[in-house]
This record gives C-alpha cells, structure tokens and sequence, in this order.
C-alpha cells in the first residue's frame, strides 16, 4: 500500500515539475518590463555551451540530426524553408546534400561561423543548398510581387520579391522564424565581443553587415499567427537538455514577443504561475549541506525521500536518514521529496 502511495505522489510530483520547469528557470524575469525584462532574459539564456561549426567531436551537423530528426525517419533531417525529408548524412555532400541555414543571416552583424552567435543551433536549420543561396540575408517579409522557391523541382511555399529584397517563408515554419530572430535579438548583446543584434522595420540591403534584421512588425504577426509547434518545443529541449543548456524563451513564451516589440511594451510580463492539488507535509526535515559537492545530510521525521530531476526523474529513493552519497549527481538543481503520513514535502538542493 505504502508502495502504491509512494508511486502516485513520485507521479504527482513528476507532473508537477514538469510543468514547473519553465517558472524556475524564467523566475528572476517575472515582472520585469521593457529593457529590464530583455536584460533578465538575457542573464539566464546567456553563456551556453558552445560547439564548433565543423569538428572532429560534436559540432553543429551532428546537433541538428538530433535538432531536426524527422520523427517519421530517424535516418533523415527535415529542410526548414522546404519541408522536405533529406538524408541526415548528405551533409553539404559536395554540393549535393543539405547545409547549415543562419536563420539570422550571418551577416547581418558580420559573425561568420565562429562560435557563438555563428554556431548557436537556436538559429540553425538544415537547408537545401539553393534555397539557402535563395534566401541569403534577405530581410524576413511578405512579398508583394511573388515568386516561388523551388527545391528539387517542387513548389516549397517559400517566396522571395521580384523587386525586393526580401524572403517569406512557408507558412508552417513563419513562427519558427520569427521565435528564432527574437532570440538572438535577446542572447545577443554585445559583450564579451558579441554582435549586440537588434531588429528594425526598415529593409536592409544585402551588402550592409550592420547587425540588424528586418522586418520587425511583420515577424511579430508571423508569431500571433503561427502558433508554437510540438516539434519546436520538442526541439527546444534537445538543444537545453542535451547540447546547450538554454532555452529560447520565445518558445516557451511566445508572448514575450508583444512586451519587447510589440502590442505590451510598457506592460510587466507576469506569466500565470500554475498550481498541483499536492498536500505539502507537516514535518521537520534538514538537508545539509546545501549547496552539496559530494555527500548530503537528510535528517528529520519522514518515512522516506526521493530526490527528482527538474524534469521530474526520479534519482535516488531511500528510506535511510543517514549520509549518503550524490557523487552521481551533475552539477544543478534539485527536489528533494521526503514522504510522511501519506503526504510530500519538497524542498530544492543545488549540487556543485
């Protein structure tokens, strides 16, 4: 019985931090407005892992084979502006495979491929090579007088101008474009040597680096009217969990996009914070240290504890109130649950 128990608050528990998950980490941002709010974003998607273009270890072609995996072919990558299911092997392939799409164009702020800005997998898709030729750095608008992006002899959805120098995406992907131009607007600006990227609404030409893209209002109605994806999130996670260890905060709120351009600037930011119908114990535990490097201290009136992930994994399961050991353990954040007549209290531990 007390097994059955335990399984259903491990559950409760699970459901409830995976839910959570975004609240702590956007938590220092909430209630911020306008520049204060583009700062606090700023702090927490910051200093990420970095990898190289090319390399000999993990660089960027083998994060988006996992990034951009189709779901219904394992073997293949989908092409961003196209739609199309290529084999993830083909990489550039002479000319003949897929190749990296700067989502904000590389030039517009003039940095390259180098790491950071230049190999950050929030902004890069795989893309045909002549779409990719096609797209270059054109401003990201609706064409007026239209003319159709072709990929291996079929219609992509994809347009540029006749007249203009500018770039529409297919339908389906017009969010994924505009969440991906916000973020590097927020992660990049420039200290340490970064592009300090900004957006504006007025058309630039292809030869200017200066580090700005266009074009602002249309972006923000590509956001309102494309809403976020499962395979955006689901990408989302691969690159936080897996790769870089941030997250692009326009997926997971896509209406931070009106508080920094658009129809709420002015206004604070307070996302609802959700709530779980889980009882909370009466009883007294301690844990120490805390911060904990290697070993941890869990004493106190419990029956017995569990510590989860923030993606609601459990780690370790115990009943002993002796030191253990979380040497297992990689550096961050925790939830410590500790179970006592039939009811859960969690307290968070950090792990050097």
């Amino acid at each position: 019985m007390k097994l059955k128990l335990l399984l259903t608050i491990i559950f409760l528990i699970s459901a409830l931090l995976s839910y959570n998950q975004n609240i702590e980490y956007y938590l220092s941002s909430f209630d911020k407005r306008d520049d204060s709010l583009k700062f606090e974003l700023n702090q927490i998607i910051k200093d990420h892992i970095e990898f190289g273009y090319t390399s000999s270890s993990t660089d960027v072609w083998d994060i988006l084979k996992q990034t951009d995996k189709d779901t219904a072919n394992a073997d293949n990558v989908i092409l961003l502006y196209s739609g199309r299911s290529v084999d993830a092997e083909q990489e550039y392939n002479n000319g003949s495979g897929w190749n990296r799409e700067h989502v904000w164009a590389k030039s517009r702020g003039d940095f390259g491929t180098s790491a950071g800005a230049g190999t950050d997998v929030h902004h890069l898709r795989p893309c045909d090579i002549e779409v990719n030729e096609t797209r270059n750095n054109r401003n990201f608008d609706n064409c007026i007088n239209c003319m159709e992006v072709i990929d291996d002899g079929f219609n992509t959805g994809s347009k540029t101008d006749a007249n203009l120098w500018t770039f529409e995406p297919r339908d389906e992907v017009k969010g994924d474009v505009a969440r991906i131009v916000f973020y590097m607007t927020v992660r990049y600006e420039g200290e340490g040597g970064e592009p300090d990227l900004e957006l504006t609404n007025t058309l630039l030409s292809n030869t200017d680096k200066s580090p700005l893209h266009a074009v602002m209002n249309t972006l923000i109605e590509w956001n309102r009217i494309d809403t976020v994806s499962d395979w955006e999130k689901n990408r989302n996670e691969i690159i936080y969990r897996n790769f870089q260890l941030n997250r692009n905060p326009f997926i997971d709120y896509p209406e931070l996009a009106e508080y920094l351009y658009g129809n709420k600037i002015g206004e604070r930011w307070n996302p609802t914070k959700p709530t779980v119908g889980i009882v909370q114990a009466e009883a007294n535990f301690i844990v120490y240290p805390n911060p904990a490097c290697n070993y941890l201290n869990i004493k106190g009136d419990f029956d017995s504890y569990f510590i989860m992930n923030k993606y609601g994994q459990t780690l370790i399961t115990s009943n002993s109130q002796e030191t253990i050991s979380i040497s297992q353990l990689k550096s961050g954040m925790y939830f410590i649950n500790v179970v006592n007549n039939e009811k859960v209290l969690t307290k968070k531990l950090i792990k050097n």
